[in-house]
Formats: C-alpha cells, structure tokens, sequence
C-alpha cells in the first residue's frame, strides 16, 4: 500500500485530492497538513511514501518544506502541485529534490498513475507539461551554460546519449527504444549519470541537461 500526505492550505483542495486517491486500491492518504511546516512534521510522524505538495502555503512554503522534506532520515518523495503560469518557484523545487510536479487540475487517473510512478523511484518528466516548465525557466533565467556543460565532461557518450533522452522527458522505456538499449541498461545509466554529478534524482539530471544547452 502506498501512502500519501496530501498539503495544500486549501481545505477544498485537500478533500478532492483525498478523494480521489483513496479511490485506488493501492493508495493510502494517511494524513493531511496546510502549510510547509505541518508538512515536515507530520512526515517525521507518518513516514509517508508520497507527499503531494502546494508550492505557495503560508508560513512555510513548497520550496523550503521541499528541502526540508528531501533530508528527513526516511525522505519521501515529493510531488509539487502548481498552477502552470503562476509558480514561479517550481524550477527551484526541483533542484531541491522535488521529484516531479503536476498541475492542479490534473484528471485523476493521471494523479493516481503519477503517485505509483514517484512511488516506484521514477520522477515525472512528462513532455506534455514538465518540459514546458523546463524550458520556461531555463530560457528565462540567467545561466552559465559553460559551468554546467563542464560538468557533465565526466560522462561516457552513452551517458551523455541517455541523459538528452531525460531531458527531453523520456521514460527509461521510451530511452531505450530511442537508442536501441535495453530497459534495464537505461536505468543502470541513470543511476551512474546520478553517481558521477552527486544528484539525487532525474529531475535535477533533466534541469542540468537543460542548462547546459544540451536539450
């Protein structure tokens, strides 16, 4: 059984989201807060596997109950849910350990397959939506392409191959067809692409990819 934490300063807000994944077999929601600081504290307590987040709350915001949240001893993984043109904080989230996002009014057999997908160690890189963000704020932003190509020296060409792949938002499956590798070899790649540049997910792997000018 998977568990989630729903917070989200909105009660309106926490009752959908609670409704809709107690609906799936699979899905616990065994708790809920309303701001950054309830978040971390009952995560420390219920050491859920899921925390669907609200990137703007009082008190403690999603980025900072984000950072926090990544260096808890049992860190769950977490899931920032933002209104697309207003969220200026998302990008930000993700390079703290944020492990995916979705938008607010996301139907809900794609909020439940997004929670099984975080809960299997994955991050959610869809086209559709992450990498528009991506791309946003990587235009947007003052960045020093050549400090973060420098970085990724340290990568094989079948890493650096791999790599673009998640950038561009694929899943180790489509990667693989992509490059005509195995499953199994992308995800092997992913785990030493995160060892070499001492990342914690693929989100953060896809952002640098970003700004070095790869994708």
């Amino acid at each position: 059984m998977i568990r989630a934490l729903i917070v989200d300063d909105e009660r309106l807000v926490r009752h959908s989201l609670r409704m809709i994944l107690n609906a799936a077999p699979d899905i616990e929601v065994v708790g809920e807060g309303g701001d950054g600081h309830e978040a971390v504290a009952l995560a420390g307590e219920l050491h859920p596997d899921v925390v669907l987040l609200d990137i703007r709350m009082p008190r403690a915001d999603g980025l900072t109950a984000t950072a926090r949240l990544t260096h808890l001893p049992r860190p769950p993984a977490v899931l920032v849910l933002t209104t697309f043109d207003l969220d200026e904080y998302v990008h930000q989230a993700l390079r703290v350990g944020a492990r995916g996002f979705l938008l607010k009014d996301t139907p809900p057999h794609d909020l439940i397959a997004a929670v099984r997908t975080l809960h299997q160690g994955e991050a959610l890189l869809a086209p559709s939506v992450t990498k528009r963000l991506l791309e946003r704020f990587a235009t947007a932003a003052a960045r020093d392409t050549t400090a973060a190509a420098r970085r990724l020296e340290i990568l094989s060409e079948r890493e650096r191959a791999v790599l673009i792949a998640i950038g561009r938002g694929m899943s180790n499956a489509e990667a693989g067809e992509s490059l005509g590798m195995r499953e199994a070899t992308v995800k092997a790649h992913v785990s030493r692409i995160l060892g070499k540049l001492h990342l914690t997910n693929r989100v953060q792997a896809a952002i640098l990819a970003h700004d070095a000018g790869w994708v």
